[in-house]
């Protein structure tokens, strides 16, 4: 099994910047590609950003250009550095990871909340 646990969310002003990290534990070497998931009030969740295990990315296009994952993968982390936030950026943001191997699985973490205040 896998756990993810994120932190450092928080409150915010708008053009400001938060990093959130997402630490996985147990049996990691299961984990394949990550990314970073959000949910705001009455709407889907969406994919923000992915990162597979080699260091490729992408990006939500409301985000790109804005915000950066990346991952350590000695450390089993990964990160959102998130910049020029703005309030519609305001979500739970879910940390996410795949299992590399079959069956194919998703991991998510508890997830954080962020809120950017205009």
């Amino acid at each position: 099994q896998v756990q993810l646990v994120e932190s450092g969310g928080g409150l915010v002003q708008a053009g400001g910047s938060l990093r959130l990290s997402c630490a996985a534990s147990g049996t990691t070497f299961l984990i394949g590609a990550m990314g970073w998931y959000r949910q705001a009030p009455g709407k889907q969740r969406e994919v923000v950003a992915n990162i597979s295990r080699g260091g490729s990315t992408n990006y939500a296009d409301s985000v790109r250009d804005r915000f950066t994952i990346s991952r350590d993968n000695a450390k089993n982390t990964v990160y959102l550095q998130m910049n020029r936030l703005k309030p519609e950026d305001t979500a739970v943001y879910y940390c996410n990871a795949e299992r590399r191997f079959p069956p194919s699985y998703e991991y998510w973490g508890q997830g954080t909340q962020v809120t950017v205040s205009s």
